[in-house]
């Protein structure tokens, strides 16, 4: 990664948490259905940053112990490991992967907002564990953690973003959209009826 696009990302990833932070104490930790997407652009390369709910991913989110649910995390990574079958780009821009990783995180391995307050989230519920079998036994949420560099032949063909992520999620509703440029940050709410985001202009 070159410093500029380390900064960007950096900075990219910065302003996207402050806002997520702000959202989650208006409206309450760990909101389903809700992903971050994170891009920094410079030049021919591209760096996402991906972090999306357990839940919206595989249909649960506590750790996998079953051989069910630990093929269901395996497939799901197989998928979230092909960025731009999930976050489509123009053919004519020539984009192809060059590093993709992913990984499947506990929620309370991270410090912060998010985990404080879905523990005391958790610790103000009156309703019985039993009520909600899809939260039954676990100790923590856990969360896809993705991030990609791509690179492309004609970047200057880069106009817009199709989100099939929301083809291949069904638990995905809207994803928080952070783009940086060099000539500065743009923020898109892209929801599962409006899948594209347009970025003429801005490269």
């Amino acid at each position: 990664m070159t410093r500029s696009v380390a900064i960007l990302a950096a900075a990219c990833a910065l302003g996207a948490s402050q806002a997520v932070a702000e959202e989650r104490r208006e409206l309450g930790a760990h909101e389903h259905g809700h992903s971050v997407l994170n891009i920094a652009i410079e030049g021919d390369r591209i760096e996402m940053e991906l972090m999306a709910p357990g839940m919206d991913i595989v249909g649960f989110e506590h750790a996998a112990e079953t051989d069910e649910h630990k093929a269901a995390v395996a497939q799901a990574e197989a998928i979230l490991r092909d960025p731009l079958a999930l976050f489509v780009l123009p053919d004519d821009a020539g984009c192809s992967i060059e590093t993709a990783a992913v990984e499947l995180a506990a929620e309370d391995e991270h410090e912060g907002v998010h985990g404080e307050e879905h523990a005391e989230e958790h610790s103000e519920e009156s309703e019985p564990a039993a009520e909600h079998p899809e939260h039954e036994g676990e100790g923590s949420h856990t969360e896809f953690h993705a991030e990609y560099a791509i690179t492309c032949d004609s970047p200057d063909d880069l106009g817009s973003i199709e989100f099939a992520f929301f083809e291949r999620f069904s638990g995905a509703e809207e994803i928080e959209v952070t783009v940086i440029t060099e000539d500065g940050q743009t923020r898109y709410e892209v929801e599962r009826d409006a899948p594209r985001i347009d970025l003429k202009g801005l490269i």
